[in-house]
Order: C-alpha cells, then structure tokens, then sequence
C-alpha cells in the first residue's frame, strides 16, 4: 500500500487554486464542524490560536470575548481571511499570519486552546504539527482537532484507502485514522482523549478534544 505524503509545496499550490471558489464550496458542508470548533474552543478559553485559518470560515463563529489569533500556509487563503475580517468588522480577531504549523512563532504557553479545523490531514508531520500545538498551550487547555477521520476498519476503511489519492488533488485526505491521533496522546503522556464528537452530515467528520493534564 502506497502511503500519501504532502509536501508543503503541494498545499501551497493546491490551496492557491481553491483560495478564490473555497467558501462557495465549504461553507455549508464544513459549518457544523466549524460551530463545533469554536464553541468548544471558546470554553477551555479566551486566547485561542486557530491553525490552518484558511479563508476564515471560522472566524465569525468565535464569541465575542475572545482573543483570535489565526495562521496558515497559504498567503492567498490568509488574504481572503483577511478581507473577511475586515468586510465583518470582526474585531476579537487578534491578528492572521503566514505561518507553518511545524514551527509555530510563538512562545510556549501563550493559548487557552488551540484549534485544527479541517487541516490536520493536509500537515506533512502532523503529529509535529501537533507538538508544537501542546508547546504553545498552557497548563490545563484543549487541542481541537476537526476531520474527516476514519477508523481504518470495515468497507468504510476500505474505501478511504482507494479514494486517498483522488482526494488529495483538492487537498485532502480520506485516509487519516483517528488512532493516529489518539496514539499521539498516548505518547505523550500529558494529554488525554476527553471527547470524539460526530458532526454533520451524518459523523462524517469528526471533532476531537485533547485536553491537556495539569501537572499535580
């Protein structure tokens, strides 16, 4: 079996291409998700980074309370981001950055929660991408992770297997596994699995709360 690795280079280009039709296509498939994700966000916490931004369909979802901090790859998806803010007078929006989520430029401890809406399959090394995640995060917070996530068992399994590489040329990935997530945390030590919640349409996608053990 052929394993699927994406290079920063091919997101770069693939999202350039979907940076102008991105929305009109996911906003009501992903929205269910993206509540979810700024919901949860919102009650670990009022410093919240959002990794993989993207063109900011999030962003409004996010209570007014918080502080907003966003990153992405993609200068073309920041850019739109940007407009969005700007057009909304979203105004807890902190700041949007060109960032890698290999190595994120802040200090350690600087957010309440940090969340992954729909990007951790596209990450070359995510489970570094999610290192860098638990580094940023203070003492007690949440990692928020949003997927489609399968669970490699069954015809299910099967067929995430076949359509990995079709999918991959809009910039996703249907072969992901949540166990890939969950062994992270295993790894770790410091993180627990505290919630896999299903989300439209039909838990197909899925959002995963990491919360991080508070030293005794």
């Amino acid at each position: 079996m052929a394993v699927i690795r994406n290079s920063a280079q091919h997101q770069q280009k693939v999202y350039e291409r979907w940076a102008p039709v991105y929305d009109r296509v996911y906003r009501g498939l992903l929205r269910d998700g993206h509540r979810t994700v700024a919901r949860l966000a919102a009650e670990a916490g009022r410093d919240i980074l959002e990794v993989g931004v993207g063109t900011g369909l999030v962003l409004p979802y996010y209570p007014k309370h918080c502080r907003i901090i966003g990153i992405d790859l993609s200068e073309h998806m920041i850019a739109k981001a940007r407009e969005k803010v700007a057009r909304a007078g979203l105004a807890h929006i902190q700041s949007l950055h060109v960032m890698d989520a290999h190595n994120l430029e802040f200090a350690d401890r600087s957010f309440d929660a940090v969340c992954l809406p729909f990007v951790i399959t596209l990450i070359p090394d995510p489970e570094r991408a999610l290192d860098e995640c638990a580094r940023v995060l203070r003492s007690g917070g949440e990692i928020i992770v949003a997927s489609k996530l399968g669970d490699g068992r069954g015809l299910q399994g099967a067929i995430e297997e076949a359509v990995a590489p079709l999918v991959q040329r809009v910039g996703w990935s249907s072969s992901f596994r949540i166990a890939r997530i969950v062994e992270w945390a295993k790894r770790r030590g410091d993180f627990e699995v505290a919630e896999i919640r299903r989300v439209f349409p039909n838990g197909f996608f899925k959002v995963i709360r990491l919360k991080h053990r508070m030293a005794a």
